[in-house]
């Protein structure tokens, strides 16, 4: 029987490997994957970042893993082989898991799986691991009660004493409701049941008040990929004045940023991959938005052009693109938990060296798009429209 009591002897350190396979647990043979658990100085840097105020900070990976897919529309999740994919990307190195209160059973599947890795992987490899989430709620008076009793419901489907990072949203900017749960997350901040709090989906006006006030937000998480530019224009800006950071989300398009769309007419039914996701759906509105097929296709090109260049795929380039924008500490990539899996893939953005020559390229294009800061409003504003 293998006992995992003291696991430290059965990891293999590996700094350059990525995932490698293992037997599920159902197998008859159980072979436990190995452990990042020495790195580099330099990859290190390439891998991680510090999000901070003057109080708080946390250490992050740069790309994150996406756990929107758990909550429905992408295929039927299984709980363990989702679990031994969490523990298959951490191993990899992708070490931060996105979730939130309404994904489903995101949060409760990170209960399992740090359970996991604190049962068979070292203190200093749980260290590395890090939980987001977030909290979505209704527009409802919002007392210390009603605000503490929903943040303990994550800390207990997470199986945490305190969550990593709290990123708060807020539906209707003209009920003055979120000011109050502001105050109270901050009162549980102190308590000690979140590390760092945050925002997602919050414009750059509201954000510059919040910071006035004295609120400690580390990070707001907002939709930006090559199509959807609209950070880089007034939040980045007050970013880099206070100092707040950027994770994004949408970077891929939900895969409509791939080598799977290059070269398809949408126009002729059932010429190329069905649009069958909520991702896709979603991102497919906001090419319409920016411009249309065929200068997306003309995007396409161009970043097939740079990843052939550097031996990588689309997906990484456009990834790496956005890495490299001001502000921005990291962004998420969409995991398909035991459904499908581009770890090997994922990891190699981290190597990958854009020169000038790529990024101008790519930002020709783009800027040949419309401006969706004027089409659409600023960020989170897509979600706020009458």
């Amino acid at each position: 029987m293998l006992s995992l009591a003291n696991p430290s002897p059965l990891f293999r350190c590996n700094p350059a490997s990525s995932y490698l396979p293992t037997l599920s647990r159902r197998s008859c043979s159980w072979v436990l994957p190995p452990v990042r658990c020495v790195s580099t100085t330099e990859e290190i840097s390439t891998r991680v970042t510090t999000v901070k105020n003057d109080s708080d900070s946390l250490i992050i990976c740069r790309i994150l893993n996406g756990m929107w897919q758990t909550s429905g529309g992408w295929g039927t999740i299984d709980r363990d082989d989702a679990v031994e994919a969490m523990l298959h990307h951490a191993d990899a190195g992708l070490t931060t898991f996105d979730m939130a209160d309404h994904y489903g059973p995101a949060e409760d599947l990170y209960g399992i799986f740090i359970n996991r890795v604190r049962r068979e992987r070292p203190p200093e490899f749980l260290e590395e691991i890090k939980g987001l989430t977030k909290w979505v709620p209704p527009p409802v008076k919002m007392t210390s009660n009603y605000v503490k009793n929903n943040i303990d419901i994550s800390r207990k489907r997470m199986d945490v004493a305190a969550l990593d990072m709290l990123q708060f949203h807020w539906w209707d900017y003209s009920n003055s409701g979120y000011l109050d749960a502001l105050k109270h997350l901050t009162d549980l901040k102190e308590q000690g049941k979140i590390k760092t709090l945050a925002f997602t989906n919050f414009d750059t006006e509201r954000l510059q008040i919040i910071l006035e006030n004295g609120i400690p937000i580390v990070s707001n998480q907002v939709q930006h990929s090559i199509v959807d530019m609209r950070p880089q224009q007034k939040m980045a800006e007050l970013c880099q004045l206070t100092g707040v950071q950027l994770i994004t989300y949408g970077t891929v398009m939900g895969g409509l940023l791939s080598e799977k769309f290059l070269d398809v007419n949408i126009s002729i039914p059932f010429a190329g991959p069905p649009m069958n996701t909520p991702s896709l759906l979603k991102y497919k509105r906001m090419v319409d938005a920016w411009g249309n097929w065929s200068l997306f296709q003309a995007l396409l090109r161009t970043l097939k052009k740079v990843a052939s260049k550097h031996g990588v795929t689309i997906p990484v380039v456009a990834v790496r693109y956005i890495l490299n924008q001001p502000s921005v500490a990291g962004s998420m990539v969409g995991v398909r938990l035991g459904l499908s899996e581009h770890i090997k893939d994922t990891i190699s953005t981290f190597s990958l060296v854009l020169d000038k020559e790529d990024m101008d390229s790519i930002t020709e294009v783009s800027k040949k798009g419309r401006d969706l800061l004027k089409v659409i409003g600023d960020c989170g504003d897509e979600y706020r429209r009458g």
